[in-house]
């Protein structure tokens, strides 16, 4: 069994040449490491430990969270033939505990960053490298209601470069009880300016642009050619069938949302980029409800707190499709019923007649989608 010293017996051998090598993943490594560590996992410092240490004969610790990984690196070196090596007791945690400093890897000092998304860098699925993939990603949410508050905010917080929203309402005091962006002190403000002030509160990393104005076929291609993803948050069948072919058109995955009463729909439309492989809006919806089957919130009521779930749930999308994990919703649609508080999915498939997704389809142009959507 791989001997085991104290972090001050292990400070005192550093000082006396011994190499310490930190065996946790890289993910937890960007949380800092013990002063003079060098990273290297477990894993891979066990399959070609000549690569990290200059001879056998060296004198070399090991460390790692609390001291069991380490322990065990330890003793498959010395099987391998390295028999000067020891395990760091308590590992980075006791390291800390007695007072000894902890360093970024090389080139990483930004303490707000590793500070604000520490929980993220802990998961292995997102880490550093992902979290810099985050704040390069570029998001366009149209609308900053029901939905687009949710969104908004949890994209901001999970720390999105950059966030577009895209709307050209005012705050009304009937807005409040769902659309959590705003307060009752912005009644009358833009809802983008008011979203911008909120956001850029909660964090300053994120670069939030308010466009107030009403999506068109004459404006879409702008507002959303350089997104990496597009959320629909808006609240009307016209603008749902333009997203929607936009994105097709442009080749953007588009995080689809619904509420109405107490019931919301999620999806993920990507046919742009997977043409005959992923629907799109119009494979699910060929044509939009009379006007009289699909009356708006305004009209019918709709539970507060609903927006929020789907809204949340959007996010949660984006937030996949941006670091490339998970199974988005794609060829899904997800069914929310909260009187029942029940989830139900139906599968999606791509309609091989689309007059807009299938493939070979060439782009038929944009239309009246206020007149389609009429009936």
């Amino acid at each position: 069994m791989a001997k085991e010293i104290t972090p001050r017996e292990a400070s005192y051998r550093i000082e006396q040449g011994a190499l310490l090598v930190d065996v946790r993943e890289e993910h937890e490594r960007e949380l800092g490491m013990a002063q003079g560590a060098i990273g290297v996992a477990r894993a891979e410092l066990e399959e070609a430990p000549h690569r990290f240490i200059p001879g056998q004969d060296t004198d070399v610790l090991l460390i790692c969270q609390s001291g069991g990984r380490s322990m065990l690196a330890a003793e498959q070196l010395q099987r391998q033939g390295y028999q000067r090596v020891t395990s760091v007791r308590g590992g980075t945690v006791m390291w800390q505990a007695e007072g000894f400093p902890l360093t970024r890897p090389a080139g990483q000092v930004d303490e707000d960053f590793h500070e604000r998304y520490s929980r993220h860098l802990r998961l292995p699925e997102i880490g550093a490298r992902g979290q810099r993939r985050l704040e390069a990603a570029s998001v366009v949410v149209i609308g900053a209601g029901g939905l687009g508050s949710p969104a908004a905010f949890y994209l901001a917080a999970a720390g999105v470069g950059s966030l577009r929203l895209v709307d050209d309402d005012v705050v009304d005091r009937s807005n409040l009880q769902r659309q959590i962006l705003h307060t009752d002190a912005d009644t009358g403000v833009p809802k983008v300016d008011s979203a911008q002030t909120r956001l850029s509160a909660l964090n300053p990393r994120v670069g939030i642009e308010g466009i107030a104005e009403r999506l068109t076929s004459d404006n879409v291609e702008r507002l959303i050619a350089d997104a990496d993803v597009v959320v629909d948050g808006g609240d009307n069948f016209p603008v749902r069938y333009l997203l929607n072919d936009a994105c097709v058109h442009l080749g953007k995955p588009l995080v689809y949302g619904a509420v109405h009463r107490f019931e919301g729909q999620v999806s993920v439309f990507d046919a742009g980029r997977q043409r005959g492989r992923a629907p799109c809006y119009r494979c699910l919806f060929p044509e939009p409800p009379p006007p009289e089957a699909a009356p708006n919130c305004s009209e019918v009521g709709v539970l507060g707190v609903l927006p929020g779930v789907i809204g949340l749930l959007q996010a949660t999308e984006a937030i996949k499709l941006l670091l490339h994990i998970g199974e988005p919703l794609a060829g899904r649609l997800l069914h929310f019923d909260a009187l029942a508080m029940r989830f139900r999915e139906t599968r999606l498939s791509p309609d091989p007649d689309c007059p807009l997704c299938a493939p070979g389809t060439p782009f038929p142009g944009y239309i009246d989608y206020a007149a389609f959507c009429a009936g």
